[in-house]
């Protein structure tokens, strides 16, 4: 069952190490997710986000995002 947004940004601000499917998420989801995680969150299927997307979802990790390029 997928996860809600809410329930995710939960998980990653409460300190909550995550794997993020892009496919399945909107860029603004992933931004708000990344922005909330306070530990290395992995975001993977990345290859049809525009690079200015994958930009903006960086920039709101603040370092805790991994992009996952295989």
């Amino acid at each position: 069952m997928l996860k809600m947004t809410s329930e995710l940004i939960k998980i990653a601000a409460a300190g909550g190490g995550l794997i993020i499917d892009a496919d399945k998420r909107m860029t603004l989801e992933l931004v708000k997710i990344a922005a909330a995680a306070n530990n290395k969150i992995i975001i993977k299927n990345i290859n049809n986000r525009m690079t200015s997307e994958l930009v903006k979802i960086a920039a709101a990790g603040k370092g805790n995002v991994i992009f996952d390029l295989t």
